[in-house]
């Protein structure tokens, strides 16, 4: 069964040049026709009984800001339209937050507006964004020095009265610290964490080693063990930033705090590769990173989040489509007040319009176990140079399936210098070649293993990436098609397609195709050609 789908927009929206957001005032299968590519000007069904309907497969949720409390919570009629704007946009879940930015939201309007969304069918939960709370830190003035003892009270302060309001409290993606101040340096060179007057050991004598201990166990003493004091039924959700690649840098130590906390969120926002404030990031990025931390966190991750700064109403679509292909439970359309102005309003008309299309991939997807070549990340794993190498794979149209753990048992594998983290790798890949399976190295990673593997085999490929994964956006097809061959082989698939493009393959033989293209594309799937329209995509299901 297959469905095409370009990027729907209401004609009105069609029509018109889509304008580049340069800054942010927020703080902070059916069996459709080809034709159904083209942009609609029919109005979006009314998507409140549908978002009932599929709820308990993929839900839309929003967040107001501690600032959007104030801002657009505090009055009834402002209130009211907010419960409107939610229905007509399938969210039938919000995050209300307590603290952002050094302001706390006022406790009689978070208690009206909770219980108000509630009553309109409207799940309601808190959260908390950590910036501004305390001693600033030498990096990032919006973050905290968390050595700093009055800072970690405060923190301490901020989840409590968190938690007396709501049982369930989500932690926007600046819990970590970047500070070097005289007395983060002091407890760092002597290898000890202090958090109320108990001590505890780290590991090392890196930055690295200190923000991880640090964070963990503020995290397990301060957020967790304070809140659920308070609230013996609160569960709390660590939402890790999209810049996987830096977590270990700052602090965040994804298998413990995965572990600690009750549930995990992921920030999915790609927005546009091209923008010249936010962009850098390719869509593939949303996907790769809801697979990876998903990997880790099992029944523990919910959702994927996403905005609308830098983006496009396509580029925004697409945030949508990389979190639902990802296997996502919830996405969270990052923040009501910024999506009242700028791009936001355009961004939501079109998502109106595509949220038929993605509840339906969503519930595809939830049924079906994602399949592809195995890309090995460990946790707090090491880029160099080869800084989130995946995504760029990933466009090229080899589908990638994230793994923190060796992947013994697939059939093809992509390695990246992030597997040294890995101590047992050498040994590791040496059984994976000697089996036979195709294998895709980096040439940073080569370089590594010299003297180490034995790498001479037909079944080996190189990808010259040169410490410049964004280069790979050039190589042409004629580059790709061969290197696809080699490496889909076991999986019984011959895929050509140019490059910017995105394969999401699952166990029961189901495919979707993706178009980052402004032009349609002309690909071939097992001898089966099809044109896939700009920035549009093709799902075959089995």
């Amino acid at each position: 069964m297959k469905r095409v789908l370009q990027f729907l927009l209401p004609l009105p929206v069609a029509l018109m040049a889509f304008s580049v957001l340069a800054a942010s005032s927020d703080p902070g299968p059916s069996t459709a026709p080809a034709s159904a590519a083209a942009p609609t000007s029919t109005p979006a069904p009314d998507l409140w009984p549908l978002a009932q309907r599929h709820r308990a497969v993929h839900r839309f949720s929003t967040l107001f800001t501690a600032q959007n409390v104030r801002q657009y919570l505090s009055s009834d009629a402002r209130l009211r339209e907010a419960i409107d704007w939610c229905k007509r946009t399938a969210v039938t879940k919000v995050y209300i937050e307590e603290f952002r930015g050094g302001y706390t939201a006022d406790l009689a309007t978070l208690t009206n507006a909770r219980d108000a969304f509630r009553a309109a069918g409207i799940e309601a939960s808190g959260c908390v964004t950590t910036t501004r709370v305390g001693k600033d830190s030498t990096g990032w003035k919006e973050i905290a020095c968390y050595t700093d003892p009055q800072t970690q009270e405060k923190l301490k302060s901020v989840f409590e009265y968190a938690a007396s309001l709501f049982d369930e409290i989500m932690i926007d993606d600046f819990w970590f610290t970047d500070c070097e101040c005289p007395e983060c340096k002091t407890a760092r060179a002597a290898r000890t964490v202090t958090i109320g007057g108990a001590r505890y050991a780290v590991a090392g004598d890196t930055w690295e080693d200190y923000r991880s201990e640090l964070m963990v166990q503020l995290s397990r003493h301060y957020i967790l063990d304070a809140a659920r004091k308070v609230n013996t039924k609160v569960k709390i959700i660590i939402k890790y930033p999209q810049w996987y690649d830096r977590f270990h840098e700052r602090g965040y130590d994804v298998a413990r705090e995965t572990a600690d906390f009750d549930r995990i969120w992921v920030g999915t926002e790609t927005r546009d590769y091209t923008d010249q404030r936010w962009g850098g990031t390719v869509q593939y990025e949303g996907y790769f990173i809801m697979r990876w931390l998903g990997g880790l966190g099992g029944a523990k991750c919910g959702g994927g989040w996403f905005d609308p700064y830098g983006t496009t109403p396509a580029t925004y679509i697409e945030q949508a489509r990389q979190t639902v292909l990802a296997g996502a439970r919830e996405s969270m359309l990052f923040c009501y007040g910024s999506l009242q102005s700028g791009t936001g309003p355009k961004n939501i008309e079109a998502l109106r319009a595509n949220i038929p299309e993605l509840f339906d991939v969503a519930a595809k997807v939830a049924h079906r176990h994602p399949a592809g070549i195995a890309a090995y990340k460990p946790a707090s794993s090491h880029p160099d140079d080869e800084k989130v190498v995946f995504d760029f794979v990933g466009m090229l149209g080899l589908p990638l399936l994230p793994c923190h753990e060796f992947p013994a048992r697939s059939r093809a594998a992509f390695f990246s210098v992030h597997a040294l983290k890995d101590p047992g790798f050498a040994a590791k890949l040496q059984a994976f070649i000697k089996a036979g399976k195709p294998v895709l190295l980096t040439d940073g990673l080569v370089k590594a293993l010299a003297g180490k593997v034995n790498l001479q085999a037909p079944s080996v490929h190189i990808l010259s990436v040169k410490g410049d994964p964004k280069a790979l956006l050039k190589l042409g097809q004629a580059h790709l098609d061969p290197l696809r061959a080699a490496m889909l082989k076991p999986l019984r698939i011959d895929f050509r397609a140019p490059n910017k493009t995105g394969l999401y393959l699952f166990a029961d033989g189901s495919h979707v195709v993706e178009n980052f293209n402004d032009e349609p594309i002309q690909i071939q799937n097992n001898g089966k050609s099809e044109t896939i329209p700009p920035r549009g995509w093709a799902a075959h299901w089995k």
